[in-house]
This record gives structure tokens, sequence and C-alpha cells, in this order.
């Protein structure tokens, strides 16, 4: 009875640890990350437009990039995050 019990038991870790693997594996043919094009659409966080991103409006506030449709959108965005 023991016998069963014990190969139950490996059996349950060598699944695990064949799944971890294959998740592994499948991870690594995928780039890290993609570069970002001029001609990728990015959203305003104001008016929630998309524009191109080589034409927004560009603001960094608090070390990170944001994009605009236009200077009144930035302006009003540095203002909901000040007030």
């Amino acid at each position: 009875m023991y016998r069963v019990i014990i190969i139950l038991g490996l059996l349950v870790v060598l699944y695990f640890l064949l799944r971890q693997a294959l998740r592994g594996l499948k991870g690594q043919g995928q780039p890290e990350r993609l570069v970002p094009s001029k001609d990728q659409m990015v959203q305003d966080p104001v008016c929630l437009v998309f524009v191109p991103r080589e034409v927004a409006v560009t603001e960094d506030i608090g070390g990170q990039t944001y994009y605009f449709c236009s200077r009144s959108c930035a302006h009003k965005f540095q203002e909901k995050l000040a007030g």
C-alpha cells in the first residue's frame, strides 16, 4: 500500500515539474518587448482620442511619458494631477 502512495506522490511531483518546464520553453521564442514605432497610435488620457505617436504632444510627468492630442489636453491633465 505504501508503494502505491509513494508512486502517486512521485507522479504528482513529476507532473508539476514537467508543466513548469513546458511553460518555460513556451515563452522562450517570444520577443521580450516590442519596440514602439513612429506610426503607432497612442491614446490621449484626457479626451481618449487616438493619435499617431509622431504627431502627439509629449509631456514627461513624474518620470513617465504621456502623449496628448493637443497642448490644451496636456494642460488639463497637469491641472488634474495638481488638484
